[in-house]
């Protein structure tokens, strides 16, 4: 973004765990192909541009190609943030087809400015309703969601005698002063959408003030997810390695299961838990760029990109949870990384009207 990370999504390779990770200008990579270019003149290519975060399984993609017909190429544009602005700002000239990984947060600006064309995907009906957007036009397609929560280290509150925090208030008190670290709402996706859900639970006359209170208890800001969770938390397998002295980190319902799932040998339970009342809903979407070169490629991919069989194969690559109803999500995701019951959201039109503002207040109060 410039006012996000991704994904998060958001994401989300870990160094032991799978997340989005903070801004950073990471140079544009392909994969997926040989050719070269976006694809343009070559009908058999179908480009998906996306955050670094984007990952399938090889046989699932090559499952596609072989039943399409195109093949595919993948260009990898940095963060998620950073990836929607490149595509805007590209927009005529667009480097591919489809874009993956526009999420809730940042789903507006793209929309206003032209990003997409109108394409009522395949399956799309059969997106459970709560994660569809722009129905009226259809430019873009919800393919994954995930939820942006404090995680906490387990060993650290056992060791301690202390009841980890469970909502947004807890953060605030004495007994959580400088356990905390976070994300810049300006720079990272995780930090923008804990931010929001803040603004969720706080209202426009009290997130200003909740912010105040989580200053004054030692909050600590990082520019991403990646130092926040490898370098400085505490339970993570990259943080130990680091040194890292922050029991609590804003992160993923999905990085304790992470956390199992690349540990070696696997321990029976996470070492990692989540604060329930502290998620905020994060939804990815994919839409067929304006001015693609490859429209009915670009329809083809949507279109996979909501089947069961690439719903099912992202969360162990991605840590994300599919959308599409009747999809299966690992085992491990339900014993270690359930999605919130009841996770703080806010209407895209919200988002659109304050978002900026939002992070322009906040950056003046906490880092100034």
């Amino acid at each position: 973004m410039s006012t996000t990370s991704s994904a998060g999504r958001a994401g989300r390779k870990f160094t032991a765990v799978v997340a989005v990770t903070g801004l950073g200008l990471v140079a544009l990579s392909a994969c997926g192909s040989s050719g070269s270019g976006s694809g343009a003149g070559d009908e058999k290519t179908v480009t998906l541009v996306s955050h670094d975060s984007f990952a399938a399984s090889k046989s699932v993609i090559e499952e596609f190609e072989k039943e399409s017909g195109y093949k595919v190429r993948v260009l990898k544009d940095g963060d998620a943030g950073q990836a929607v602005n490149k595509a805007i700002l590209t927009k005529d000239n667009p480097q591919g087809d489809v874009f993956f990984g526009v999420d809730n947060t940042l789903l507006s600006r793209a929309l206003d400015n032209g990003l997409f064309q109108p394409y009522e995907a395949k399956g799309a009906d059969k997106v459970a309703e709560e994660y569809r957007a722009d129905q009226d036009k259809h430019r873009v397609t919800p393919i994954d969601s995930g939820d942006i929560c404090v995680n906490y280290d387990k060993a650290y509150f056992t060791e301690h005698e202390l009841d980890p925090p469970k909502s947004f208030a807890d953060l605030t008190k004495p007994k959580y002063k400088n356990l905390l670290v976070t994300e810049n709402a300006a720079t990272s996706s995780p930090g923008l959408g804990f931010l929001l859900g803040t603004a969720a639970a706080y209202g426009d006359g009290g997130w200003e003030g909740y912010w105040k209170k989580l200053r004054a208890n030692g909050v600590k800001v990082v520019d991403g997810w990646e130092q926040a969770y490898n370098e400085e938390f505490s339970g993570s397998a990259g943080g130990r390695k680091a040194g890292g002295d922050r029991p609590l980190v804003v992160s993923y319902a999905s990085s304790p299961p992470a956390e199992v799932i690349y540990a070696d040998p696997k321990p029976k339970t996470a070492p990692t838990g989540v604060a329930d009342g502290t998620c905020f809903r994060q939804t990815e979407y994919a839409g067929l760029l304006s001015n693609a070169e490859n429209t009915a490629g670009g329809k083809a991919l949507i279109d996979f990109l909501v089947s069961k069989k690439f719903q099912e194969d992202m969360p162990l690559n991605m840590f994300v949870y599919p959308v599409v109803d009747g999809a299966k999500v690992p085992g491990e995701f339900t014993a270690y990384g359930p999605q919130a019951e009841d996770p703080a959201t806010l209407a895209p039109a919200k988002i659109a009207d304050n978002r900026d503002q939002w992070v322009k207040s906040w950056t003046s109060l906490v880092l100034k």
